[in-house]
């Protein structure tokens, strides 16, 4: 695992990265816009779930991820394949992809600019590259949850100590451009829940397991504190939450 990974790969971190893939992964996948006949790569797999995901549509599917202890949970299907590597250094020759895509994977990289020219390079003339990243302060809880703001800034602060970047979405299109994209498009990937909805419980444990995944680092009384906080914003039912992805494409 990348030493700028804030969250680890317990259990318990892998049970919050499933739940976030199911909330997210057919909006994402709809965005994509595979098609059946293309070779798509994944950098950055995870689990392997989105990749299984993109993979019941495209003829063939390679996942690239650098930790042996995600990869042991990867699905295994005919036409998809999952190779330990870096991101940085993608094993593959110049054009081999009609499709190259990462998703919360820029945020946790030494270089993402680097990753991003290693993904143009090994795409297609004409194959669209996609990044879908976090900023994570355009996260707005109602009513107020200073205590999770604190906690939440303190999580970006400590990723910044690791060499990672909480806020890299803001930076998308800066990145493809100097990675030598000149053609690109930026668009954002909504999460807007709200008390009595499918997805508000199921968001609002994913932001907790993402404090007590960083909780050493982001400082155990505030991160405590903050999910007290919204612990107490579940059973409220005046309770809201707005986030926004951000994606970029280029060709």
């Amino acid at each position: 695992m990348s030493e700028t990974y804030v969250h680890g790969t317990a259990p318990s971190e892998q049970e919050r990265l499933a739940l976030l893939n199911r909330m997210t992964n057919q909006t994402f996948v709809a965005f994509l816009g595979v098609t059946p006949e293309m070779r798509v790569l994944e950098v950055g797999s995870g689990l392997g779930i989105l990749a299984g995901a993109v993979a019941s549509v495209a003829a063939q599917v390679v996942g690239v991820e650098r930790s042996p202890e995600q990869l042991a949970r990867a699905p295994r299907l005919p036409n998809l394949t999952f190779v330990q590597g870096d991101a940085h250094r993608l094993d593959f020759p110049d054009a081999s992809f009609d499709l190259v895509y990462t998703r919360y994977v820029l945020e946790h990289v030494a270089d993402p600019e680097h990753v991003v020219r290693e993904m143009r390079r090994v795409a297609r003339p004409g194959a669209r590259v996609v990044a879908c990243e976090n900023d994570i302060s355009l996260m707005r809880f109602d009513p107020p949850c200073p205590a999770f703001e604190a906690a939440w800034e303190g999580l970006a602060r400590y990723q910044a100590s690791l060499g990672g970047d909480a806020l890299i979405g803001r930076r998308l299109f800066r990145l493809f451009r100097r990675a030598g994209f000149t053609d690109v498009e930026l668009s954002v990937q909504p999460e807007i829940h709200w008390a009595g909805s499918v997805g508000f419980e199921a968001w609002v444990r994913v932001v907790i397991g993402n404090i007590k995944g960083a909780r050493a680092g982001i400082g155990e009384e505030i991160s405590d504190r903050a999910v007290a906080e919204l612990e107490e914003l579940l059973v409220r039912d005046d309770a809201s939450v707005i986030f926004a992805w951000n994606r970029a494409v280029g060709t």
